[in-house]
């Protein structure tokens, strides 16, 4: 399966994202999980992200609204987010990638990790695409990629953001 293809059946599958949703509780008196974009699992055997004052939170990148607009989700991106398109910036994540290796130069880093190898950890406001200069071996440990930031107005695969001509950073 190629990776466009892949890359949107994986947001297909998210439908409007659990993170547009509101969970009502199944119980009186029991409030629910916290759930979406950048709520990590209790039950992952992976670390949650460590704060960072030099890449961009994913607390900013998640703060989209979406509208429909002929049968298409669209988003809506606040002003500091707008004005991040086209500049170098820092994003960390976990990587997802996009096709069998072990080395990767075209993957999505996430907000929080994989749950499982079938699920993606969120919707498309907790997602980068990445295009790397050069190829990344893959690790379950968080990574922080710096390149050129794009927001996207409207991706034909439902993404967001986009991150291209990257390379790691420590």
């Amino acid at each position: 399966m190629n990776t466009r293809r892949l890359v949107a059946a994986a947001l297909l599958c998210l439908g409007l994202g659990a993170s547009q949703a509101q969970l009502s509780s199944p119980m009186p008196g029991v409030e629910p999980m916290p759930s979406g974009p950048g709520v990590h699992s209790p039950d992952s055997p992976i670390a949650p992200l460590k704060e960072r004052a030099d890449v961009l939170p994913w607390g900013l990148l998640t703060d989209v609204k979406v509208k429909i607009v002929k049968n298409r989700v669209m988003p809506i991106f606040p002003a500091v987010i707008q004005a991040l398109d086209q500049k170098t910036q820092r994003v960390q994540g976990f990587m997802m990638p996009l096709e069998a290796g072990e080395r990767h130069t075209h993957f999505l880093l996430t907000s929080v990790p994989m749950s499982c190898s079938f699920c993606v950890p969120g919707g498309p406001e907790s997602m980068v695409e990445v295009r790397t200069r050069k190829p990344v071996k893959y690790t379950l440990e968080p990574v922080v990629v710096q390149g050129r930031f794009a927001v996207l107005q409207d991706d034909p695969y439902g993404l967001y953001y986009r991150i291209t001509n990257a390379v790691v950073v420590k």
